[in-house]
């Protein structure tokens, strides 16, 4: 007998009234129409089941800080850096693991059983990293937890910054960060890339690296990033996050970028609320947007995802770890309303994502992980419009979190009693 057996689902391929079976946390089939029995049987009636949801780019140390010390008023970058160094010496191993706790619950309810979470290094306390690895152990049954070592302050500007960034390595911290455009020089920027890349080379680490988080068309990082991926052979092996820079760049310039790019196998994480909320602040008008080519680079053969980035910190006062709320603004803003655009940003928080992760058994096929969500929707592109609500929440096989279908009732003279807001087709 099967443990579970969800029927009647659709997923996010187009393939409709399919089975997806399940035995000791794996998937055991996934065929159309089957029928077996089953320790629990799901009808999906008809909507998508989903893998779950990933984020590639998030910053746990910080989360539901908003407001400690003070808020962020003018809303850059830079008053977001110097807010959160006032509050490091505030903070506690328990209240850091008390706020990351809370925004998994979050995330577990939101379908979202994966996260990249950049850790800052900078203080050589390393109270972040050590309580962030505190983190990790104890959401590991629910969520994989990936941790970036990332030195806040510019691995060169801070003193000593090097040496805590490779502590934090030995701790057990997963992948090398950086934040090149934060350095106090372009050289030292250049040069600091350089290093981690050598050092992730080194100790066989993945590297993921804040990149040209500006508006400033001449921060060019990412070309040295791509340059020192290929000369290590890091293919596939390296990210570049935000490179929102890339949104103001001399076209011509672009075109030989992206080459360079595709060619070192770079993957691209572009945070579209956090991009769109934090550039262009300098512009009168027209302003800039200030997201990445997320199109073009997707076009050019790259894999790119989105990421949350902020939820409630010293650089964003909103969000609650819905990556259909990401992706949702990431297609607006680069104007991908085709139906394969829309297809395409709903990869974006999903397959993307676990592919720049790295992750294992993750998707709806045989063999993979029985962890997916049950979304109230027909299809990828009904899930962005709805924001859909996550029906139900499987890990391995197990349900860890259900919302009740969001059914409004009517009283209107002729009108049907309630409407869901689904479509008809």
């Amino acid at each position: 007998m099967l443990d579970l057996l969800i029927r009647n689902a659709s997923l996010a391929d187009g393939r409709k009234n399919m089975s997806v079976a399940v035995q000791d946390g794996k998937i055991a089939e996934v065929s159309e129409g089957l029928q077996a029995p089953a320790a629990e049987v799901v009808d999906a009636e008809g909507l998508l089941l989903s893998p779950p949801f990933v984020d590639p780019h998030f910053h746990m140390d910080a989360t539901l800080s908003y407001g400690m010390p003070r808020v962020n008023e003018s809303g850059t970058l830079l008053e977001g850096i110097a807010l959160w160094g006032e509050l490091k010496p505030q903070l506690t191993h328990e209240a850091l693991v008390e706020r990351a706790l809370a925004y998994c619950d979050w995330a577990v309810a939101r379908g979202l059983l994966a996260i990249r979470s950049h850790v800052d290094t900078s203080d050589p306390s390393l109270l972040p990293v050590e309580a962030m690895l505190d983190v990790q152990k104890r959401v590991a049954p629910y969520i994989d937890l990936q941790l970036v070592a990332f030195p806040q302050d510019g691995v060169l500007r801070t003193p000593g910054g090097l040496d805590n960034l490779k502590r934090a390595l030995d701790l057990g911290v997963d992948v090398v960060g950086g934040i090149p455009h934060f350095e106090r020089t372009m050289a030292d920027g250049a040069e600091s890339v350089r290093i981690l890349c050598e050092l992730a080379a080194d100790r066989g680490k993945r590297v993921d690296m804040h990149c040209d988080e500006s508006d400033d068309p001449m921060s060019r990082h990412v070309e040295t990033l791509a340059y020192h991926t290929q000369r290590l052979g890091l293919h596939g092996r390296v990210t570049g996050s935000h490179l929102t820079s890339m949104h103001s760049m001399d076209n011509y310039y672009v075109s030989k970028l992206m080459a360079l790019m595709a060619e070192a196998q770079l993957g691209v994480v572009s945070n579209p609320l956090i991009n769109i909320t934090i550039q262009g602040r300098h512009d009168t008008y027209p302003k800039r947007r200030g997201m990445t080519r997320v199109p073009e680079l997707m076009a050019a053969g790259m894999t790119v995802a989105f990421g949350h980035d902020c939820v409630m910190d010293p650089w964003y006062s909103l969000g609650s770890g819905d990556a259909l709320e990401v992706a949702s603004m990431g297609l607006h803003v680069a104007q991908m309303t085709s139906r394969a655009g829309m297809q395409q940003c709903f990869d974006a928080i999903t397959l993307n994502p676990a592919r720049l992760l790295g992750l294992q058994g993750y998707g709806i096929e045989k063999g993979a992980h029985a962890d997916f969500v049950l979304l109230h929707a027909k299809d990828p592109v009904e899930a962005l419009r709805l924001k859909a609500t996550r029906l139900g929440v499987w890990r391995r096989g197990q349900r860890i979190a259900s919302t009740p279908a969001p059914v409004a009732r009517l009283n209107l003279p002729g009108r049907p009693a309630s409407t869901s807001l689904l479509s008809a087709r």
